[in-house]
């Protein structure tokens, strides 16, 4: 029995949700909600006939779904060099998550280990473990479903990834390559400095290692991705492509089945994986910085061209409320309030093959949010999930 079960009304007892500015797929009405047994009933406009809950005017939006968080491994890490017991950090994780209006998150854990993060291949099964054992148990109030990114550089990438993908909780995956000069890190000459800063050695020394580390990686990536990939088609799970920066990356994602270009580095690529119908996610807290932390493109400049279909959490989970109502108040977007719902609720739900939810209609799962607005900025009042309140 998970948290929203234990608090869902019994029987065929209709909860309604009155006086709220309702967030549709391609409107926003004035109105109410009645929700039972865990499903939207109705949506109709103007004053309640019934007695219900007084939103006071305030939003009512659909639960956000979040397909790429990369907090959960920030909990179990909450410094470095010390790790936290996985389950304690599955409950401070939820509870951030269902802080910021997400009601499904896809928990985005890293498969095989990089040279910064040795551990994560130690860590995955007993993350793993936790958010299965928390959630069964109804000590979690977001859904949680796993995401595996895999890392094709390392060998263990493909044995791990096999051992979780038949998981019910394993939900999506994705092939993703962190490598100087590759992808996010194409500014090699840029990391040969951070590493003769870090490690003293001379340019010649750190151009040798570096050398060797491409040419090593080369030659597991090759049996790596296709295997990973294969695996993903196995299970029939929704595969991504993480990080695509040259137009060469969107060909071999095109070729290899993948429909969803996440985080794409550069206009080029974003660009072309929309003319081949691909889904591109951007992340949130790009464009609430106004940039990428690692000085690829804009996320707003690539909306600018209406490039982006979804917006992920990434390493911040509350950037995705704030950047959809950022989105809508700012006309260079040209995105109104529920065109940038869309993108942090329904869009995703639909990638992830989650039909039951994302968005505020009739027959959908009744995960919604009661949100308030102070200065421009959006906060939570109360969520549901299921029909059940979480917060």
């Amino acid at each position: 029995m998970t948290f929203a079960d234990r608090r869902a009304p019994t029987g065929s007892e209709v909860t309604v949700l009155k006086n709220a500015r309702i967030v549709l797929g391609d409107e926003i009405v004035t109105g109410h909600v009645a929700v039972s047994n865990g499903s939207i009933v109705s949506v109709d406009t103007g004053a309640a006939p019934q007695a219900g809950l007084d939103l006071d005017g305030d939003f009512l939006l659909p639960g956000l779904v979040d397909i790429h968080t990369d907090h959960f491994e920030k909990h179990v890490f909450p410094r470095a060099h010390v790790r936290w017991d996985p389950l304690r950090a599955a409950m401070s994780h939820d509870m951030q998550i269902i802080g910021s209006g997400i009601i499904t998150v896809f928990d985005s854990l890293c498969v095989g280990a990089t040279i910064k993060n040795p551990e994560r291949r130690e860590i995955l099964a007993p993350m793993i473990d936790a958010l299965e054992h928390a959630q069964a148990a109804g000590m979690l109030r977001a859904e949680h479903l796993v995401h595996l990114r895999c890392e094709i550089t390392d060998p263990e990438t493909a044995r791990l990834a096999e051992e979780n993908a038949g998981k019910d909780i394993v939900r999506m995956i994705s092939v993703m390559e962190h490598l100087p000069g590759r992808r996010q890190s194409k500014d090699i000459d840029g990391y040969i400095k951070r590493q003769m800063a870090d490690t003293g050695h001379s340019r010649s020394v750190v151009e040798k290692t570096t050398e060797e580390l491409l040419n090593f990686s080369d030659e597991i990536s090759n049996k790596v991705r296709p295997a990973v990939v294969a695996l993903a088609h196995a299970h029939k799970l929704p595969l991504l492509s993480h990080d695509d920066t040259e137009l060469h990356h969107i060909d071999e994602a095109i070729a290899e089945g993948i429909s969803v270009s996440e985080f794409p580095c550069t206009p080029e690529a974003a660009r072309k994986a929309k003319d081949h119908e691909m889904h591109v996610v951007g992340g949130a807290p790009n464009v609430l910085r106004g940039g990428s932390q690692s000085g690829n493109v804009a996320v707003r400049d690539l909306m600018r061209e209406d490039l982006v279909d979804i917006l992920a959490s990434d390493y911040v989970p509350r950037s995705l409320l704030d950047s959809a109502f950022m989105i809508a108040a700012d006309e260079n977007f040209q995105a109104d309030l529920p065109k940038a719902v869309r993108m942090v609720s329904k869009t995703p739900a639909e990638v992830a093959g989650l039909s039951d939810r994302g968005e505020i209609a009739a027959g959908k799962r009744a995960d919604l949010l009661h949100v308030g607005l102070h200065n421009g900025h959006p906060f939570v009042k109360q969520a549901w999930r299921a029909g059940a309140r979480v917060l």
